[in-house]
């Protein structure tokens, strides 16, 4: 279960950038957690695309705790920087990259991985959980990807649909 004290950042959150135009996703522990995997949150990651980082970093321009700037660890690459909200850290991360097998894969779409849960009333965007999956694997993250598999075949039923996250309350 997701702490209240992020629910709450979550919904200033929905609040200001549910009136954008803003592409943007949670990602992350959080984005795990309000689909059901049982973890322990330790941040929000929102993504995004390059101009949207940009754009959220200016909508919470009092949150700022590092400007979001290209930043990359060789193994991934973003338009990166951190909000610290009542107490929770979020990071936004815009145009992500990821460097796998020698090259720079393409910028994620994230309309086509793109999917929305309901929690207290806010539809938020989160990425699909086979996407995610793939994406640990490529970076290694055997650990977490493994777990995502574990509930990514929970969900499914016998034809290979996943339920309604709001059909598994």
């Amino acid at each position: 279960m997701l702490p209240q004290k992020h629910i709450k950042v979550l919904q200033k959150i929905y609040d200001r950038l549910n009136r954008t135009n803003i592409n943007w996703v949670i990602t992350g522990s959080t984005a795990f957690i309000i689909q059901g995997i049982p973890l322990k949150p330790n941040d929000i990651d929102i993504q995004t695309d390059k101009k949207g980082a940009y754009q959220i970093e200016e909508c919470f321009k009092e949150f700022v705790i590092a400007k979001v700037c290209f930043s990359s660890n060789g193994k991934i690459s973003s338009h990166f920087g951190r909000l610290e909200i009542d107490g929770i850290k979020v990071e936004i991360m815009g145009d992500i990259q990821k460097y796998v097998n020698g090259i720079w894969e393409e910028r994620v779409d994230l309309e086509k991985y793109k999917r929305y849960i309901t929690l207290n009333g806010m539809k938020l965007p989160v990425l699909d959980l086979e996407y995610e999956y793939n994406a640990y694997m490529k970076l290694g993250r055997i650990e977490k990807a493994l777990l995502l598999k574990k509930y990514i075949n929970r969900m499914k039923n016998g034809d290979g649909t996943i339920f309604s996250f709001d059909d598994l309350n």
